[in-house]
């Protein structure tokens, strides 16, 4: 099916191909590691072109996954079930929040019941703040560890404390009676983090590994694993369609995360500039959007 694109989102996991690492992306783009024009692209909100043997109509607001990675483009060919029907009451660069809210949800709901958990997020990027609200409402009790100073956001997220700390720092220096039951580790494109995570958590305690792996392989302290007793959660987002409607609700309930969450929005033109302003981390800016106003105008 093809959509036209109103308005993308600037994921953490774009970063290393807009600096030139190879691409790894699906199909013969991956194989070939040439990066798809439009890329690297994946959260999009538009309008359904052609629906194809889908239940879409022709002009229906959807939201979600360009499968091919290629979003920045005016129009996309992507597959039906990553997206889903969003609310005329959001705009595109507002709609499209929905998605990375779809894989915080999908993710949160496989950790069970966690109410009265001691959680940490580790990396407070756009995805960290999510999983800071998702995890308070859930229940849980949540800090925060990032290397830039999110102290301005943290109520607004639901996070109880946030420490300005290299990973490492912060694992080294956790008393045994202050570990977390379970930590996210949401910075991802290297190792050491997740070593962080698995040093830092309670014994008996859960590390949830979403970050955007870089390698194929990655080395972790097993001896930690096992003494501890931990589990290692990894994953994506599945059933999308689903998951994009449980956070069209999610976002209904909680309507002020879309100013507190999506903090600048650039147009077409200075793609350059928001890719610059979305992968070097700062005070005040959180998730950056690209609208296509300047191809073609909402109807």
């Amino acid at each position: 099916m093809t959509v036209r694109v109103f308005a993308g989102g600037i994921c953490g996991s774009d970063g290393p191909f807009v600096r030139g690492a190879p691409a790894r992306f699906g199909g013969d783009a991956h194989r070939e590691g040439i990066a798809p024009a439009g890329s690297p692209m994946h959260e999009i909100a538009g309008r359904i072109v052609d629906p194809g043997t889908s239940d879409f109509q022709p002009g229906d607001r959807v939201v979600g996954w360009a499968t091919g990675f290629d979003g920045m483009a005016e129009i996309v060919v992507t597959n039906a079930d990553s997206l889903a029907i969003y609310s005329d009451r959001w705009s595109p660069a507002e709609a499209v929040l929905l998605q990375p809210l779809a894989c915080v949800l999908y993710a949160v709901d496989r950790l069970g019941d966690i109410a009265g958990r001691r959680c940490t997020v580790l990396g407070l990027g756009p995805i960290g703040l999510l999983f800071a609200h998702v995890l308070n409402e859930a229940g849980a009790q949540v800090d925060g560890v990032d290397l830039v100073d999110r102290s301005e956001i943290a109520s607004a997220v639901g996070l109880r404390s946030v420490t300005r700390s290299h990973s490492a720092a912060w694992a080294a220096s956790i008393e045994d009676c202050s570990r977390p039951d379970i930590v996210l580790e949401a910075v991802g494109h290297q190792t050491a983090t997740l070593n962080h995570a698995i040093d830092a958590v309670a014994p008996q305690g859960i590390v949830f590994y979403f970050g955007v792996p870089d390698e194929d392989h990655y080395a972790i302290n097993m001896e930690h694993m096992v003494r501890k007793d931990l589990t290692l959660l990894a994953g994506g987002t599945r059933d999308r369609r689903r998951t994009l409607e449980v956070a069209g609700g999610y976002l209904q309930r909680h309507p002020d995360l879309i100013p507190t969450i999506v903090t600048h929005a650039f147009p077409v033109s200075r793609v350059t500039e928001a890719f610059a302003a979305a992968t070097t981390p700062s005070t005040g800016r959180h998730k950056v959007v690209i609208t296509m106003t300047e191809w073609h105008a909402e109807p």
